[in-house]
């Protein structure tokens, strides 16, 4: 019953159950997992209920409910909650309880969604795996071997593991995209500005974004059409009408659609060969649907992974010098002798390995002398790569690719390795720096029953055509259908 936030409203509409058994079904399920996949930092279970039994009562007076009403949903522990901590699994902010809600959270309750909890994600949202996050790894449901991505793999393996229907990610290089891979479900990156920032811890302020992840993409196109929309607060925010996403999904005939294939990515290094014959395989549905085929080229492509790794850190070292224990976050009580040391032990102490390694390389890059040199020459290519994708969708509606070079890998295998890591993002980081939308669909398994995704990315504020072609996608395949075995 978890699996789908439609079912659920059906359900509830129906009188066939209530919002109470549902939230309790879904406490109960985070409650067995917990110990097995570690997806959650907190659990909300008497908010949850008490949300919950407000849903029931005012559905029995007749009164008008949201559109997600009774629906249990996680969040990402990176986004604002003011009933709940928010530490961005950061020994930095292991006690911070925000005064006030991220906009996103604001337009679940509004939407009368049952928010169960907040989920594990590495720390500061840097990270490839979720094995930076302070609280413990989280572990992939398809094979607890393995990572479930990041660095929203407690959202992406929340839903996996079959305790939610819906949750939020963020996406600055990958970060919903990547895990929905591994984990064999749904998770679109939105453009830039379509959802609102207010309240989402920043990690690289340009690039980060908030997202969906569910199993389908109907039910993707359900969590977006309540998150999106204009917030004043937000000075990136877009002030665009949001379309009915969810009607966009209806249509599942691709006759005069243009879908670009960006076939040197199928010839990178270290791709695997399952990651080639899902998006093969993808290429013929796609076909099969009316969609005309067409080999596209991004002339920048092979900078999108250096150039990411210049402006995230820079505005990571950034965003991150207001923790130094004075304000907020953590404050080093030992071997302090003055403010300076102060300073530098909080720190120290707050940040994990991972973090300080980005402030280190952020800081070098935007340090006198150097900023010409690193920063200022990444902003330039980033506008050629927007360019690329600008030229590319002259051509064509949507463009195909892979999300991963590979399947998700063995916990362990990468966390020593930062550029083995970083090469994660190699097909996904180019979206975030265009700040164009794409989203991530399961497109198969790999020999060892792993699942295997395939991406679509789109121009700008086109969510509506991807979730159209992804929903018709899905409407010929089955993968998305598939669940791990508990």
């Amino acid at each position: 019953m978890l699996d789908s936030a439609l079912e659920l409203l059906r359900l509830q509409s129906a009188g066939e159950v209530s919002a109470v058994e549902i939230a309790q079904k879904a406490l109960d399920a985070i409650e067995a997992s917990q110990p097995r996949h570690h997806s959650f930092t907190f659990v909300d279970r008497e908010g949850a209920l008490r949300v919950a039994k407000s849903v029931d009562q005012r559905r029995a007076a007749g009164e008008d409910l949201g559109p997600l009403a009774g629906v249990p949903v996680a969040v990402k522990d990176v986004l604002c909650t003011q009933d709940m901590p928010t530490t961005c699994s950061s020994e930095m902010l292991r006690d911070f309880r925000p005064p006030y809600d991220a906009t996103v959270v604001e337009r679940l309750r509004r939407a009368d969604a049952v928010i169960v909890g907040k989920t594990n994600m590495d720390e500061f949202a840097m990270g490839a795996s979720t094995e930076t996050s302070a609280f413990g790894i989280t572990r992939n449901p398809w094979d607890t071997d393995r990572t479930p991505g990041g660095s929203s793999g407690g959202a992406a393996a929340a839903v996996a593991a079959g305790t939610v229907p819906l949750s939020l990610g963020t996406d600055t290089g990958g970060s919903i995209r990547q895990p929905s891979a591994f984990c064999g479900v749904t998770g679109l990156k939105p453009t830039y500005g379509r959802v609102s920032r207010y309240g989402l811890v920043a990690f690289a302020s340009s690039l980060d974004q908030v997202g969906p992840i569910a199993w389908s993409a109907d039910e993707c196109a359900l969590l977006l059409y309540t998150i999106a929309g204009f917030e004043p607060r937000d000075s990136t925010s877009l002030d665009q009408p949001v379309p009915d996403y969810a009607a966009a999904t209806k249509s599942k005939d691709l006759r005069g659609l243009k879908i670009g294939l960006l076939r040197e990515s199928l010839d990178a290094e270290g791709i695997s060969h399952s990651v080639r014959a899902a998006v093969r395989d993808a290429i013929k549905v796609l076909a099969d649907l009316g969609a005309e085929i067409i080999d596209v080229e991004l002339p920048h492509r092979e900078y999108w992974v250096p150039t990411y790794y210049v402006i995230a850190p820079s505005e990571a070292s950034s965003n991150l010098s207001r923790y130094d224990g004075a304000h907020y976050g953590h404050r080093a009580s030992e071997g302090v002798t003055d403010l300076l040391s102060m300073y530098c032990r909080s720190r120290a102490e707050g940040f994990g390995d991972e973090v300080k390694r980005r402030i280190m390389v952020g800081t070098y890059a935007l340090s006198e002398g150097y900023a010409d040199e690193y920063y200022n020459k990444a902003l330039k290519v980033r506008r050629l790569i927007r360019g690329d994708y600008d030229a590319a969708f002259s051509q064509v509606d949507l463009l195909l690719g892979p999300v991963t070079p590979t399947p998700a890998f063995k916990l362990g295998e990468k966390v020593d390795d930062p550029i083995q890591m970083y090469l994660c993002d190699l097909f996904t980081v180019g979206a975030n720096l265009a700040g164009v939308p794409a989203i991530s669909l399961p497109g198969g398994f790999d020999e060892q029953g792993l699942p295997v995704g395939i991406q679509l990315q789109g121009p700008p504020l086109e969510e509506g055509r991807l979730l159209f072609v992804a929903s018709a996608f899905q409407s010929a395949t089955d993968h998305h259908t598939r669940r791990p075995t508990p």
